[in-house]
């Protein structure tokens, strides 16, 4: 994953923060016409339990296929598991399938895998992790044009929510949630090059480009967002990310306060981290959903963790209680939503 993104060159934070009030307009059908709002009884939930081993499992799991770059066997068959956990946990699922072309020129086969709970709920939460990993291991001193694992950098997003649509098919909720594992997002380029000006933002995260283009739902919104990404490595800090600041500070506050009540201080910690290209930037811009990320941002490092597009980004990274703290944290964000009380 991506690269900081310039607070003084990002474009036009007015615009995205205007969003999150767009966001909470009432639906309107594609003739323009308002959709009727329809009172829906929810029944008040309690918080499960996020079970870390399983999360840690499904991590594994995914690492096990080899790195899950589009084109290969590997994605192939890491596709075909996640769809079928979904639909074994009762999401509802479409596989979105799109083609773009890398920064390489390659023509990438990707598929945005969607999990819909309560599809025709109209008070939804949209959840997100990307599937892929890097195909490069640009970071790294040796075996720099080898895939690497993605064990954190992708897998342990993807593994959390994996755990979570787990419990959501267990226990139970009434709002409509949807999870969202999208695809082709760290082929992006890396420029460090500090001649070259180029702009190459857009050559990352190209599964929630397509995606925020091309709704799976005509209409679809939700009421905001969330994004796990590298939420697995030992000792994780879950720096409150500067472009998720901007467009929904509210949500981020209440978010990192449950934190701290639920004595997950340690993880969500109460800094300002830098801005990151990452799905939620597109998610905001194109599907206009304020979706925030939670993400590991450790102090004083400019370039993620040591391990970040390295072959240390296996297994041996991951520690169940750093997936436990975002994974137990997100959950009682939807089900306090649920019960009107976040």
């Amino acid at each position: 994953m991506k690269k900081y993104i310039n607070p003084i060159g990002f474009f036009a934070f007015i615009l995205i923060i205007g969003l999150t009030t767009a966001c909470n307009e009432e639906p309107k059908k594609a003739n323009g016409t308002k959709t009727e709002i329809v009172n829906e009884p929810f029944q008040k939930r309690s918080v499960p339990r996020f079970d870390r081993d399983s999360a840690y499992a499904f991590v594994a799991k995914q690492v096990s296929f080899g790195p899950r770059v589009p084109n290969t066997e590997a994605h192939r068959k890491c596709k075909e598991w996640l769809s079928g956990k979904l639909k074994e946990f009762g999401a509802e699922v479409i596989e979105q399938d799109f083609q773009a072309e890398a920064y390489t020129g390659e023509m990438l086969n990707g598929t945005n895998i969607i999990g819909q709970f309560n599809p025709h709920r109209k008070k939804r939460v949209l959840l997100g992790a990307h599937w892929d990993s890097r195909h490069i291991a640009d970071k790294d001193d040796e075996r720099v044009d080898e895939p690497i694992d993605g064990a954190d950098d992708g897998a342990s997003g993807v593994g959390a929510l994996l755990e979570i649509a787990r419990q959501l098919g267990k226990n139970g909720i009434d709002i409509g949630v949807d999870i969202i594992f999208f695809d082709a997002e760290d082929l992006g380029k890396d420029n460090r090059d500090p001649n070259d000006k180029t702009d190459y933002t857009n050559t990352w995260c190209l599964g929630s480009q397509h995606w925020g283009k091309n709704l799976h739902r005509p209409g679809y919104t939700a009421q905001y967002g969330i994004l796990l990404d590298m939420v697995g490595a030992k000792n994780a800090r879950f720096a409150q990310e500067e472009l998720s600041m901007k467009i929904n500070p509210t949500l981020v506050n209440k978010i990192w306060t449950m934190a701290g009540q639920m004595n997950q201080g340690k993880y969500f910690v109460n800094a300002l981290g830098p801005g990151v290209t990452d799905d939620h930037y597109f998610v905001t811009t194109l599907a206009k959903i304020p979706m925030i990320d939670i993400i590991n941002l450790p102090e004083g490092n400019k370039t993620f963790g040591h391990y970040h597009h390295t072959h240390d980004d296996n297994i041996d990274l991951i520690d169940p209680n750093t997936l436990n703290a975002a994974g137990q944290v997100v959950l009682a964000v939807l089900y306090n939503e649920n019960n009107q009380t976040f």
